[in-house]
């Protein structure tokens, strides 16, 4: 099987987010796990909001060009999304609409997603763990030619006491997210053949 490379994010742009720490931990997950593993923080690529006559008049912005050439440099997503009012954030689903975009006319469409995987976390403050935001996240990565793994982590009641630098204070749920994450390293090592 080839080595997997993964990009690892949440979908906050909040400084000390839950869903940044739990991408942390799971991409630590997946490194351990024998991929090949890129961490960043969605609010180091900040874009405007997406119109359509901004890019006719520009182009894609210098932001929205660098987070698709990360997309376009791993093989899948592992994704921490936060959930707002029940669905993700208007910060990755801009992101999304940028970089779905095509940046040159002789490029395929949806290149940066088309044959890419996902796997989809989320964590909370509340009882649910921000889960109620991910079908919608899925169907939209669906939509655009992601193979999204069908499992889920949700990390309900997160509060700062809930990770241990790269891993989770509670030990069962730091075996069930590390065998998500190996389960997203076999799809999308499968995949990538």
């Amino acid at each position: 099987m080839q080595t997997p490379k993964l990009l690892v994010f949440g979908s906050s742009l909040r400084a000390g987010s839950y869903n940044q720490h739990l991408a942390r931990v799971a991409g630590e997950s997946a490194r351990q796990q024998g991929a090949e593993v890129t961490v960043i923080h969605l609010s180091d690529y900040p874009m405007p909001l997406y119109n359509g006559d901004n890019e006719a008049l520009n182009g894609l912005p210098g932001n929205a060009l660098r987070f698709k050439q990360l997309l376009l440099e791993h093989d899948g997503f592992i994704i921490s999304s936060a959930e707002y009012n029940g669905f993700f954030t208007a910060a990755l689903k801009n992101a999304i609409d940028w970089t779905s975009r095509l940046s040159s006319p002789d490029e395929s469409p949806l290149v940066a997603y088309r044959g890419k995987t996902a796997a989809l976390l989320s964590a909370s403050p509340g009882v649910l763990g921000g889960l109620r935001g991910l079908p919608h996240l899925r169907a939209l990565l669906g939509n655009i030619g992601v193979v999204v793994l069908p499992g889920q982590f949700s990390l309900s009641n997160a509060r700062d006491t809930s990770f241990q630098g790269d891993k989770l204070e509670d030990h069962g749920r730091q075996a069930a997210l590390d065998t998500l994450i190996g389960q997203f390293i076999d799809l999308t090592s499968c995949l990538k053949r």
